[in-house]
C-alpha cells in the first residue's frame, strides 16, 4: 500500500505498507479523495510527536465491515473513541482520554490508499455531492462547531478574522445565519471569494471599532489574536478556532475587566455538514487550489506550504 509516512518532521512515500487490517466494529476504507490542512502542515513542524501516515479529510468507499455501507461513498469523524469513559458515556466523545484520531494522534491517517475506522464514525455522502467538494465536510462540520457552542442571530455582530480555509469556510457557514458578518484577511483575492456571495470584507489594515459580540480567530497567530480581542463589546465572546504551534501571549487583565469569554471549538457536525453540500448553499470548488496523484505527494505538500494557497487534494486511487 502506498502512503505519505511522517517520521522526525520529515514525509516520504512509502510503497509497500501493509493494507491495515480493521478491528472488531471497524470498517477498511478504499480513500478516493484526502485534502492537505494546516494541521498536517503543523505536524510536520513538530506541532505535536507523531509518527506514522497522516491525512484526516477524504471520501473513501467501504470495502469491509458494514454490509450497509459497503461499496458507499464515506466520510468519517476523527476521532475514535473508547466508548466507556465518563467522556463518551456523558455524549462527548470528541474529548475521550483514550480516543486515538485520524492522522494525528495514534491511529494511521487518510494519505494512504485505505484507512481504517469504526463504523459509527462513517457517513454516506450524498449521491449528488462531488468527490472533491466532500473532502471538505471534517473543516466545514468544525466550522458549524461554532453555532453548536452559542447562539447566533441576526441581531449578532460577528468578526471572523483569516482568510485562510478555515475563515472562508467559517465565514460561509455563519453567512448562513443571517448575522451582521464582516471578515477581515490579508489576501484580496480570498476576500472576493465571499464578496462574491454578499459577504462583507476588508483588508486587515482597515481599523476596526469595539463593537463586535463574537470574534472568530482563524489565524493561529498572536496578532489573530489581539485583533479579536480589540474587536470585541464588553462581555464579548471571542472563538479560538486555529490550534497555536507556539504559545500565545496575552492580556489577562483586559480579559477580566471586559468580561470576556473565550471559547475553544474544534471538530462539528458530518450531518449538517452534509446536508449543506448537499443543499449547495456553500461554495466549495473556488477553494480548491490544486490536486496532485498520491505518488506525488511530497509536491502536493511544497505547493500546500506556498502563500495564499487554499486546499490541495491528494487523488488516492
Amino acid at each position: 500500500m502506498k502512503a505519505i509516512w511522517l517520521e522526525d518532521k520529515q514525509i516520504e512515500l512509502r510503497e509497500n505498507l501493509p493494507v491495515p487490517a480493521p478491528k472488531s466494529g471497524e470498517a477498511l476504507v478504499k480513500v478516493l479523495k484526502a485534502g492537505i490542512c494546516n494541521t498536517d502542515l503543523e505536524l510536520v513542524k513538530g506541532y505535536y510527536p507523531y509518527r506514522g501516515i497522516i491525512g484526516h479529510e477524504f471520501v473513501g468507499v467501504v470495502e469491509q465491515g458494514s454490509e450497509q455501507l459497503k461499496n458507499q461513498r464515506v466520510v468519517g469523524e476523527i476521532n475514535a473513541s473508547c466508548g466507556n469513559c465518563d467522556y463518551c458515556l456523558g455524549g462527548i466523545k470528541t474529548h475521550c482520554p483514550n480516543r486515538t484520531v485520524l492522522g494525528i494522534v495514534n491511529r494511521h491517517g487518510a494519505f494512504a490508499q485505505y484507512l481504517t475506522l469504526p463504523i459509527e464514525n462513517l457517513h454516506i455522502v450524498p449521491s449528488n455531492v462531488k468527490t472533491e467538494v466532500a473532502t471538505f465536510t471534517e473543516p466545514i462540520a468544525a466550522a458549524l462547531q461554532i453555532q453548536q457552542q452559542i447562539s447566533i442571530t441576526p441581531k449578532t455582530k460577528v468578526l471572523v478574522i483569516g482568510d485562510g480555509k478555515l475563515g472562508l469556510l467559517v465565514a460561509q457557514t455563519l453567512s448562513l445565519s443571517g448575522c451582521d458578518l464582516q471578515v477581515i484577511g490579508r489576501h484580496q483575492d480570498k476576500l472576493d471569494l465571499l464578496k462574491e456571495l454578499g459577504i462583507n470584507t476588508n483588508l486587515e489594515a482597515i481599523a476596526i471599532e469595539r463593537k463586535f459580540d463574537v470574534a472568530v480567530e482563524c489565524t493561529g497567530n498572536s496578532a489573530g489574536f489581539e485583533l479579536a480581542r480589540f474587536a470585541l463589546k464588553p462581555r464579548g465572546i471571542l472563538i479560538l478556532k486555529s490550534t497555536y504551534a507556539g504559545k500565545l501571549s496575552l492580556d489577562a487583565s483586559a480579559l477580566v475587566v471586559d468580561e470576556i469569554t473565550v471559547l475553544g471549538s474544534r471538530c462539528g457536525p458530518f450531518d449538517l455538514a452534509l446536508q449543506l453540500l448537499a443543499e449547495n448553499r456553500l461554495n466549495i470548488e473556488p477553494m480548491i487550489s490544486a490536486s496532485y496523484e498520491l505518488s506525488d505527494g511530497l509536491s502536493a505538500f511544497s505547493h500546500a506550504q506556498r502563500r495564499g494557497t487554499l486546499k490541495i487534494l491528494l487523488d488516492v486511487n
